[in-house]
This record gives C-alpha cells, structure tokens and sequence, in this order.
C-alpha cells in the first residue's frame, strides 16, 4: 500500500476480506455538476453501490492525500468548493500532493488510485477520449492512455456525445483496450444509448465480464477495459435535440478560446443550460445506472 494513499474504514475492511468495491470519481462532483445536485449525487451513488451488493470508495486527494473512501462531510467540501477543487489527472498528482492541496480526480486519476488500493472496478459517467477537431489541436483525453496502462475496469455511458466518438473507439483500439457493449448493440454516446456505431464485442452478464477480465489479466495483459453501459431509454436525449445542444455549445467554447482540460466543464454545462436542464437529469440517471452495473461487476469478479 502506498504511503501516501488512504484507505476508509469501511474500504479497508471490505478489501481485507476480498468483499467487493468499487471506485468512484470525484471530478464528477467538483466539476460536473451545479452545487449542491453534486454532492447529493455523489452521497446516491454510494448507496446505490451499497445497496448493490458492494461497498463505494469515492477517489479523491484531501490535504495532499490520496483517499480511497470519502466523507460525506468530505464529499460536501468538494461539492460546495466546486471548481476552486484542482481537476486532477495523471500529470497533476504530484503537484497536488506536493502541495498537500484538495483535488478531484477525473478517470485517469481515479483509475490511478484504485489501482494502488487493489480496487478494480471503477464507475464514472463517461470517459474523456479524441475531443472534435483534435487533427488541428491533439486534444486527446490522458483516460485513453490510462486505459491502455492500468488494470482497472470503467463502466460508463460510453464517452460523452461531446467528443468525436470513431475517432476515441479506434484510439481504444490502438492502446489495445478491450469494449465490451453491455446488452446492446452499439456503442452507447452518454446522453443517448446509439451513436451509430456497432458493438464490436456485446456480452450480457456481469458473470461473462468478469471472467473477461479475469483471463486478461492473469494473463499479464495490461491494461484496463470500458464497458459501456447505455443510458435507460426512458432516461435518453432526442439525439437531434442533443447534437444540436453539443454543436452549439462547440462553437461558443471555441469562441470563447476555451482548451484542453476546461473543454468537458465548459461544455457539459452549456449543453445543460441549452437543454433546459435536461441533460443534467440524463446525467444523473446513467451514473446510478452505471452504479448498479459496476456493483454486479465487481461481485462477480471477488467471486473468481
């Protein structure tokens, strides 16, 4: 266990008896949504998790600590402090740490800390991957690349509509990260459960999953997996309705001269204001949807 890494009570007695786990960010919180939706969100996602059958460890850095297990009182700071919280990914974390600052960590960072702590599923929203236009600014999310290297499994939504989706999946394809498309057909676009783009690989349990990635690893292949969960259908966006929403919000951000790591808050919140809030509610659905897939995921996996 690394020095520097925490563990809660309840996290470390899970893990002590090979009970089942799974990480959560804590970016989602900090930059993903308006307070205090964020916190609350955060506070139903654990119980969700929990009342799946598996026990939340939501990631985070406290006062240059790495947290495997919050508070709720910690998740209300992160939540109220907002976007005063540094965004943390992979390049970020020793300077944060260093600086025995606060930090929310997007999915490569979390991923990153449950790696450390032993935990290997991981739920998000949606992973970052090839923002549009990258041919002319190399915007490429570091959750590919810590896909490519860290053995932990992400369940999301698939990754946000925002993003140039073929050029991300053939991204995945090129670090070799296996996506599996959980009952469904096409890879999932967050807000919406088709994006037009077939399944490579489906499967439709989490037993089957499990023992995906349970032959991958023993197998010393390293690396982590998305599985992409579509969002319920009575939850999703009209995707004329969103896409319209993501091209709009596109041109504002490139006007307002808005890069790299700012682009995903920038736009996540425009698109929910053009969306008359909309898309703040499909948001919160398909986490607690990905909640639910994760908790099964991971019981499956303690059991092998």
């Amino acid at each position: 266990m690394n020095a520097l890494l925490d563990l809660s009570e309840e996290v470390r007695e899970a893990m002590g008896r090979g009970a089942p786990v799974v990480a959560l960010e804590s970016t989602i919180i900090s930059h993903g949504m308006p307070y205090p939706r964020n916190a609350e969100t955060a506070i139903a996602v654990e119980a969700e998790v929990r009342a799946s059958g598996a026990v939340p460890a939501t990631v985070a850095i406290i006062g240059g600590r790495l947290k495997a297990g919050l508070s709720e009182s910690e998740i209300g700071l992160l939540g109220e402090r907002g976007h005063a919280v540094a965004k943390v990914s992979r390049r970020d974390i020793g300077r944060i740490v260093a600086a025995k600052a606060d930090g929310a960590t997007t999915v490569a960072g979390t991923m990153i800390v449950a790696a450390m702590a032993g935990i290997k599923v991981f739920a998000t929203g949606g992973i970052g991957g090839v923002h549009r236009g990258a041919e002319l600014t190399m915007d490429v999310s570091a959750d590919l690349d810590e896909l490519g290297r860290t053995d932990v499994a992400v369940v999301c939504a698939g990754a946000k509509s925002i993003l140039d989706i073929p050029m991300t999946l053939e991204y995945l394809e090129t670090k070799g990260v296996p996506v599996v498309v959980y009952r469904g057909d096409e890879f999932p676009a967050f807000y919406t459960s088709r994006s037009g783009l077939r399944a490579e690989l489906r499967m439709d349990s989490a037993a089957e999953i499990a023992a995906m990635l349970k032959a991958k690893w023993s197998l010393g292949l390293s690396g982590g997996a998305v599985i992409a969960n579509p969002i319920p259908t009575e939850y999703e966006m009209k995707p004329d309705v969103i896409n319209a929403a993501i091209e709009k919000a596109l041109a504002e951000a490139k006007a307002a001269g808005v890069r790299g790591k700012d682009v995903t808050p920038f736009m996540l919140a425009k698109v929910k204001d053009l969306t008359g809030g909309d898309s703040l509610e499909s948001n919160i659905a398909l986490v607690m949807n990905n909640a639910r897939l994760a908790a099964a995921l991971a019981t499956e996996y303690a059991r092998l």
